[in-house]
């Protein structure tokens, strides 16, 4: 298993803002090791041969041209609006300054 020191453990869970119990401390300090084992097995494999992917599956593009339709006239809409100021919604603020 790939040694993982308590200092890295402790400095991971501090970038993190993480407080860590010496309990967890230790379980992370085993695990973090079995992860970076891991990593180095999927390092060793020869990947030379294989075409970069951007997805597992194939993709198709799924938009489509747009077409000018029928819509409502801006008085029509803004005529329902709880509260309106010309010809856009009105709307409570909610940033603050």
């Amino acid at each position: 298993m790939a040694d993982v020191s308590r200092e890295v453990v402790e400095h991971v869970a501090m970038l993190a803002r993480l407080q860590l119990t010496e309990d967890e401390s230790d379980r992370l300090q085993k695990e973090l090791g079995r992860i970076l084992e891991y990593a180095d097995k999927l390092q060793a494999i020869d990947t030379d041969e294989v075409e970069g992917t951007s997805h597992v599956i194939p993709m198709t593009n799924v938009y489509r041209e747009d077409q000018v339709g029928v819509s409502l006239d801006v008085e029509e809409v803004v005529a329902n609006a709880p509260d309106a100021a010309e010809d856009f919604f009105r709307v409570p603020r909610i940033v603050e300054e």
